[in-house]
């Protein structure tokens, strides 16, 4: 039986964790490794500066006073360090995690550390609307992880899968790439009442709706499976900034260190 660790942002008390877990239960043999509470936006955060806490919650699941990252790791290199996990999966998210959005997220952050450890992983999330369910992004995730594990021996071990559900009815699945989304940020200052400034980052976001993007095939009502790769290298600019490339070659690397 290929093993499954499970994990998310949104704390191991969520219904989207809970879902995914006994979803993929029927798969194979599933082990929760989730924070103690929720680390929305957290993004690839690892915790250094202190100790990190694991509590038993149950057979096989665990959680973790850290991050997304913290609890693959515990998972990966301290409850399965006898038997690495064949998979890592992320979710079930409250809320979609489309385009750029993939850098903040806790979520996807969480496989992006499966994908380094080389596990293949996969992120669920699920839009948040009037009368939406877990139950059809559980249901997906079974088949989904049905097919990868029929098809383990041949699947890159750096495979990451991002998976956005719609809300309502699905209409389909498109195989898609990052949006894009630009926020109107502000930032709001307030003051406290012992006189101190707080301040609340807030942004509303604006998507761009082009054909073939993740944000494209959710508001269609489709499923969203975008491919991810963790090399940000921007190849064609290797070429194209030649200019800025010979410049910089022509320094004196041999500059008087103390100078200003």
């Amino acid at each position: 039986m290929p093993r499954i660790l499970v994990t998310n942002d949104d704390g191991i008390f969520s219904e989207g964790i809970k879902l995914l877990a006994e979803a993929l239960a029927e798969l194979g043999d599933v082990f929760v490794v989730a924070p103690d509470r929720e680390q929305s936006a957290m993004g690839h955060a690892l915790t250094l500066g202190r100790p990190l806490r694991m509590q038993k919650m149950g057979e096989r699941r665990f959680s973790v006073d850290g991050t997304p990252t913290d609890c693959v790791n515990l998972g990966v290199h301290s409850v399965l360090l006898d038997s690495p996990p064949d998979f890592v999966a992320s979710g079930i998210n409250y809320g979609l995690n489309l385009g750029d959005d993939v850098t903040y997220s806790g979520t996807v952050s969480a496989t992006f550390e499966g994908t380094l450890l080389g596990i293949p992983s996969v992120a669920f999330s699920q839009e948040v609307a009037e009368g939406f369910s877990f139950r059809p992004a559980a249901a997906f995730a079974r088949e989904l992880f049905r097919i990868l594990i029929a098809e383990r021996e041949k699947l890159p071990k750096d495979l990451l899968l991002n998976v956005n559900i719609p809300a309502g009815p699905i209409r389909g699945l498109s195989f898609t790439r990052l949006g894009r989304r630009v926020y109107k940020q502000s930032v709001i200052e307030k003051v406290d009442p012992r006189g101190r400034k707080y301040y609340w980052i807030h942004g509303v976001p604006q998507w761009e709706t082009v054909a073939g993007t993740d944000f494209e095939a959710v508001v269609s009502g489709r499923i969203s499976v975008t491919p991810l790769h963790l090399d940000l290298t921007y190849y064609p600019g290797l070429e194209s900034f030649g200019d800025l490339r010979d410049r910089l070659t022509g320094i004196d690397l041999g500059i008087d260190a103390q100078r200003p």
